[in-house]
């Protein structure tokens, strides 16, 4: 247990930084992340440069940390809108049930039908601005999941006293979701809603390694490795460092979200 909380606490420490320098780049004592100079191509990880440089002699740690902000962005925005889409309709889904679940459950469905990688190839293709066209693209593949949790769990909270002396008080169904049902969805979906962001923030890598996400010269980590690739027996750090932080967030990301859920298991077995 002992062993459990250390990791978690040392996956939220990592976490907090990772936001920290994200956030705080452009104001960080680094190397310009656009800057290129011949003269560094490929040089190794040094004290004036901790990751090395890339090919076009641009700073690879700087480039990590601003590769960071995009990744942050695509991840929380699209596993926000995931969340909040839904929720919305998991609970509408759950609470009126009949002839509204029925056609919720079909269009469900029918998203699901289609492979996750088809459809977002196929949204972030369309034309548009390329960070709104990744968000948009990813939410929409997360909804379905977000929507089937907060149904469960409204038809799970929705049999409970609370909610039944509710309505028995006369209170009417938006007040009964607004105060009753929504609350107690929240520490569900934030659970879940970090296991996502998990996997967003891996979805956004692969796309912008394909060269369908955040277009160059933005630093992007996938976009990163992928300019680099071919040089990796070269000058492997260009590649290793951008994967090495990308593995630990994620990796992170999921020990916090597993031990979210789990205390809010046992929170809710014990209740």
């Amino acid at each position: 247990m002992r062993k459990t909380r250390s990791v978690y606490r040392v996956a939220l420490v990592w976490l907090a930084l990772v936001l920290l320098a994200a956030l705080t780049a452009d104001w960080l004592p680094i190397h310009d992340a656009l800057h290129q100079s011949l003269a560094d191509m490929l040089k190794p990880p040094s004290a004036a440069q901790w990751f090395g440089a890339d090919s076009l002699g641009r700073d690879v740690f700087s480039r990590t940390l601003h590769g960071f902000r995009i990744t942050l962005l695509v991840s929380l925005g699209s596993v926000g809108l995931a969340l909040v889409v839904g929720t919305v309709v998991g609970v509408c889904a759950g609470y009126f049930r009949g002839w509204i679940e029925r056609v919720i459950l079909v269009v469900i469905d029918v998203l699901l039908a289609f492979p996750p990688l088809v459809l977002v190839i196929a949204m972030v293709a369309y034309p548009g601005l390329p960070l709104a066209k990744v968000v948009i693209a990813l939410g929409i593949v997360f909804v379905p999941a977000t929507t089937r949790i907060a149904r469960a769990n409204t038809l799970r909270f929705s049999g409970l006293e609370f909610v039944t002396a509710a309505r028995a008080a006369g209170m009417s169904d938006a007040r009964i979701i607004g105060r009753e049902l929504l609350p107690n969805l929240v520490p569900p979906m934030l659970a879940y809603g970090l296991l996502l962001v998990a996997i967003a923030a891996l979805a956004e890598a692969a796309l912008s390694f394909l060269g369908l996400g955040i277009p160059p010269p933005a630093p992007s980590l996938g976009s990163m490795m992928a300019g680099e690739q071919s040089r990796v027996m070269e000058a492997p750090h260009a590649v290793f460092f951008p994967a090495l932080m990308l593995f630990l967030t994620i990796f992170a990301l999921n020990i916090v979200g597993e031990e979210v859920q789990r205390r809010h298991d046992g929170r809710a077995g014990a209740a």
